[in-house]
Formats: structure tokens, C-alpha cells, sequence
């Protein structure tokens, strides 16, 4: 917190606000692409390989407890980054 004071928080306050946002909702499509996995893997395997133009049906799926709470986290960190810098760049094309 005592960072964002001396940035100034009030000038950044919006873009702080978009990128928890994104992240929060890159968390929560997270945990639902992990209970998919867990619940339907070949489902999901096959739809993974259609997005990617690749033939998966070789692989298989390891979730584990460590891997899903790492992902979430990292996955929701650089969404929240990413997002606050296309909302800091737009505000400065503004």
C-alpha cells in the first residue's frame, strides 16, 4: 500500500481497479477449466487440442493440488498485470 501512495494511488486508482477485476475473472475461469478437467479429461483434452490445431490423444492430464493453486495464481497475477497496462496505456491515449 505504502507503494501505491507513492506513485499516486488516486492517479492509478482505475487501472488498479480494471486489472483486479480481470484478474478475478481469469481466477474463476480457472477453477472452472480445472473442474472440467477433472470431471470430463478426454472432453477436455480433445477441446484442447481443437484450440491449438493439434492432435492430443496421446497426452493425459496431471492436476494436482500444488499445480491447480499455482496456476490460479499465476494465471490471475499476469492477467491483473496485463490488464492494468492496457487500462494505464488507454487512459494515456485518452
Amino acid at each position: 500500500m505504502i507503494f501505491l501512495m507513492m506513485i499516486g494511488y488516486k492517479e492509478y486508482k482505475n487501472e488498479i481497479k480494471f486489472g483486479m477485476a480481470a484478474a478475478i475473472v481469469f481466477a474463476l475461469f480457472w477453477i472452472a477449466c480445472s473442474v472440467l478437467v477433472v470431471t470430463l479429461p478426454s472432453l477436455m483434452m480433445d477441446m484442447s487440442g481443437h484450440m491449438i490445431h493439434g492432435d492430443m490423444s496421446g497426452m493425459s492430464w496431471t492436476m494436482t493440488f500444488s499445480g491447480f493453486v499455482i496456476g490460479l495464481i499465476i494465471w490471475a497475477l499476469f492477467a491483473g498485470l496485463i490488464a492494468g497496462l492496457i487500462a494505464h496505456i488507454y487512459n494515456k491515449m485518452l
